[in-house]
């Protein structure tokens, strides 16, 4: 069976589960610049008292049950 044989098995497989295909555009992490905005955003949202809030809410919030 060749490749393209496989991946269309495959596909179909996961189709016939429910699921269907989708494509998402996100950030590219490798381009120059990236790390710095991100510190430039983080820097940011420091000291703002609504950023804080939320965060503590998601600190209560979270399930950390099983991590390690």
């Amino acid at each position: 069976m060749s490749g393209a044989m496989r991946v269309q098995k495959h596909r179909a497989q996961l189709r016939a589960a429910g699921l269907r295909p989708i494509q998402i555009w996100v950030p590219d992490t490798r381009r120059p610049g990236f790390a710095e905005e991100c510190r430039r955003q983080s820097l940011s949202l420091r000291d703002d008292p609504q950023e804080r809030e939320v965060g503590e809410w998601l600190e209560q919030v979270a399930d950390h049950e099983g991590w390690e």
